[in-house]
């Protein structure tokens, strides 16, 4: 019998050198690449080697490609331009009106504290330190001010607001630009106050109006009423005067007041119903 023996495969070797072949070119291809990075304009760039930051001597990239060592140095970018951050945030005021406003503000880190500022807090920096002191600065502001005091000087309010909410970012190497209230929400009960309160206003106002115009009216029949009587008066004789008071019933002249009190009389709306074309005011001289 006879036995016929295989052959052995060839290409084994060959293809486990050629998937060793590729891998080591991948990995040079990462390495390459990864030796490299670029930090934008408005951007610093702060190494961690190994994943800890030199506080000693901390490596930060300005605006540029740099080189770094593959698998050793994570670059962090963060941003030095000014930045926009709005929150949401509610408060009390004085007298105890809750407030819900949207706040606005513009501001920037300190360039040369950006690896302080990783190495302490983090890159999510807004989220821990500033939206949370935003509301707190608010807060602080809104309990000295009455709600209607918030409405009238609501510029006082964020200008005051913006220097605490310095003051408590300044430790953080943040750098507040600008603080804005774009609006407040009061309670409905509060805005019907508001709005009672303007109708109100509105209505002593015109009262007030009112009653000047009846005073220039009566003072304008006074001065009128006065120069008549004393026309009158200069035109009579005495002997002719002393003969007509005897024809008065009341045994007197009439004064310019009196005169005066019927004309305000006549020309206010209290005498609106007044259709006669003339009206006596002759003390019964004339019936």
């Amino acid at each position: 019998m006879t036995i016929r023996g295989t052959q052995p495969r060839s290409g084994g070797p060959a293809i486990g050198l050629g998937v060793v072949g590729i891998a080591a070119l991948l990995v040079l291809i990462i390495a390459i690449f990864g030796s490299f990075t670029q930090v934008g304009v408005g951007e610093v760039g702060i190494v961690k080697h190994f994943g800890a930051i030199d506080p000693a001597h901390p490596d930060v990239f300005d605006p540029g490609i740099h080189t770094k060592v593959p698998f050793r140095d994570d670059v962090v970018i963060f941003d030095t331009r000014i930045q926009k951050e709005q929150v949401e945030s509610s408060a009390a005021s004085k007298d105890g009106v809750t407030i819900h406003s949207t706040i606005t503000i513009n501001f920037h880190i300190e360039a040369a504290k950006a690896p302080l500022i990783l190495q302490n807090i983090g890159s999510n920096y807004k989220e821990r330190i500033i939206d949370q002191q935003i509301q707190q600065a608010f807060k602080d502001v809104t309990a000295q001010y009455a709600g209607l005091e918030l409405i009238q000087k609501r510029e006082e309010v964020a200008l005051k607001a913006k220097d605490v909410l310095k003051d408590k970012l300044a430790p953080y190497y943040i750098v507040v630009d600008e603080f804005t209230i774009p609006n407040y929400e009061f309670p409905k009960e509060f805005n019907d106050a508001i709005l009672a309160t303007q109708v109100a206003n509105q209505q002593n106002l015109q009262a007030k109006q009112l009653q000047e115009k009846a005073r220039t009216e009566a003072e304008t029949a006074l001065i009128v009423a006065q120069g008549l009587a004393n026309a009158q008066k200069a035109q009579l004789a005495e002997k002719v005067r002393d003969k007509l008071l005897g024809q008065i019933p009341l045994k007197r002249f009439g004064t310019a007041e009196e005169v005066a009190r019927a004309v305000t009389y006549i020309v206010s709306s209290d005498g609106d119903y007044i259709t006669g074309a003339e009206l006596s005011i002759n003390g019964g001289l004339l019936m």
